[in-house]
């Protein structure tokens, strides 16, 4: 056999479209069009959008509805940033097709992505989100009954090295050199400057350290105990159906009690809008209708537990089911509003329903924090400052919920889980092919059939502890 050549080939100056496409559309994202183009996405944030754009002359733009679907491809492909998005949607005909481009278009540049989000403002993505928030409703995938709050932290991108002090602006090696000198060393070595810096005593406080590229970004310490820079996103999660009712972006500084106003306060205007909505179909599941009353009950762990908070939220008639840490014996002088909702909350954690919300919200809460963060690619963002974060975790946010009218479908709530039910199947199936050749197979001899030498082996005394792994044929 002779030994074959790569040789350089001349390429045809025409080429059929229809070669182009062996495979067709990819049928996780041709149902995700299919739900977007029955409620008129498109036509709804071209509504929205259109005062953004000139009406006669500008720079060549993208559609809204294909700025928003690179978004949602962001989170379905586990992209988190918009080089990858843009480098992945040009490489793939079946998103190129999602996105409803000819091959003769061009795929948006990573450039025009990010151009595009500077343009647009926060309260549009916010609509965008509670557009699919009403999808849901629909569906009858939305309550807003009882609603679980927690939060976490995701690493910004901005480093420690560029922090500088607020009242001089001095970088942190120059403040340590300034404390060197100040002690008699005039001139001193980076090998000294490490050696100081390591014994003394120090702390990077918020109120003395800001990092210039990033200021809105606070130093505080992750899940993991490393000290970072970081922004702090909180989930409101229906309890009952596991959508994302409200997502806020704060400083990781922030404590839980403090944040927990903004989050309740927009999760309530969410509810509130949503419960006005048509009625959904009959076999969407257990929750007919969005509650008409408003948030009934709010599930969150210790860290959200104060007087203050419990008394705010006894007062709009909310119920608290909120973990109480140990404390010392409080004193309630003056304070008989804010012992009822303490006490209040404390007998009902002890019901039984109580305790089945409190599984329910470590499940669900988890479980948002884990698709849209870890395998969603989002835990360490690429942007910087908190508006620019908020509206890039909202589209995550948006096409985690738009996962659970798919799920209700298809069983998967992403591309890439699909793939793998796929894979899976093969699997299953060459499982099954061995097994079969393995079976009763007659061999003419004084052994009947294979399958009952396999039976004697198994229950030999010998092989009576392997005997369930070789009942399986593996």
């Amino acid at each position: 056999m002779a030994l074959g050549r790569r040789k350089p080939k001349q390429a045809s100056l025409w080429v059929d479209t229809s070669h182009l496409r062996a495979h067709g559309s990819h049928p996780f994202y041709r149902r995700v069009n299919e739900i977007l183009d029955r409620a008129n996405f498109d036509a709804y944030v071209e509504q929205i959008c259109r005062k953004y754009y000139a009406p006669t002359m500008g720079r060549p733009s993208i559609a809204p509805g294909v700025y928003f679907r690179c978004f949602l491809v962001g989170y379905f492909e586990g992209i988190e940033s918009e080089r990858g998005i843009a480098y992945r949607v040009s490489d793939s005909l079946s998103l190129r097709e999602f996105l409803g481009l000819s091959l003769e278009e061009r795929t948006p540049d990573h450039s025009t992505l990010s151009k595009t989000r500077r343009l647009l403002s926060l309260g549009t993505h916010q609509a965008v989100f509670r557009w699919v928030l009403k999808q849901l409703a629909r569906e009858g995938l939305l309550s807003g009954k009882n609603l679980g709050v927690d939060a976490t932290t995701l690493e910004a991108n901005a480093a420690l090295k560029s922090i500088v002090r607020r009242d001089h602006g001095a970088g942190y090696d120059d403040y340590v050199r300034q404390l060197m000198q100040a002690e008699g060393i005039e001139e001193p070595t980076p090998a000294q400057q490490q050696r100081f810096d390591r014994k003394r005593k120090k702390s990077l406080s918020n109120r003395e350290w800001v990092n210039r590229h990033d200021p809105e970004a606070r130093i505080t310490k992750m899940k993991d105990g490393r000290t970072h820079l970081a922004y702090k996103a909180e989930h409101a999660v229906d309890l009952d159906t596991g959508a994302v009712v409200a997502l806020t972006v704060q400083p990781a500084d922030r404590g839980d009690t403090d944040s927990l106003r903004a989050t309740l306060g927009e999760a309530g205007r969410v509810v509130t809008g949503m419960a006005g909505q048509a009625a959904r179909a009959e076999a969407a599941g257990p929750v007919k209708k969005v509650s008409e009353v408003g948030v009934e009950r709010v599930v969150a762990d210790k860290g959200y537990h104060s007087k203050q908070v419990l008394q705010e939220l006894a007062e709009v008639g909310v119920r608290t089911l909120i973990a109480e840490p140990e404390r010392q014996r409080q004193r309630w002088a003056g304070q008989g509003a804010a012992q009822a909702a303490v006490y209040a909350n404390r007998r009902r954690l002890k019901s039984r329903s109580a305790k089945a919300l409190m599984r329910h919200r470590a499940e669900r809460i988890e479980r948002s924090f884990a698709h849209l963060y870890d395998t969603g690619g989002m835990r360490r963002v690429h942007l910087r400052g908190k508006n620019n974060i908020a509206k890039r975790l909202l589209i995550h946010a948006a096409a985690f919920n738009l996962s659970l009218i798919l799920r209700q479908m298809l069983r998967v709530g992403t591309a890439r889980q699909a793939a793998g039910q796929l894979t899976a199947l093969c699997l299953c199936f060459l499982r099954l092919m061995h097994a079969v050749n393995r079976g009763p197979v007659v061999v003419g001899s004084r052994w009947p059939t294979a399958w009952t030498a396999h039976q004697r082996r198994c229950h030999h005394p010998s092989a009576r502890r392997q005997s369930e792994v070789l009942s399986t044929g593996c």
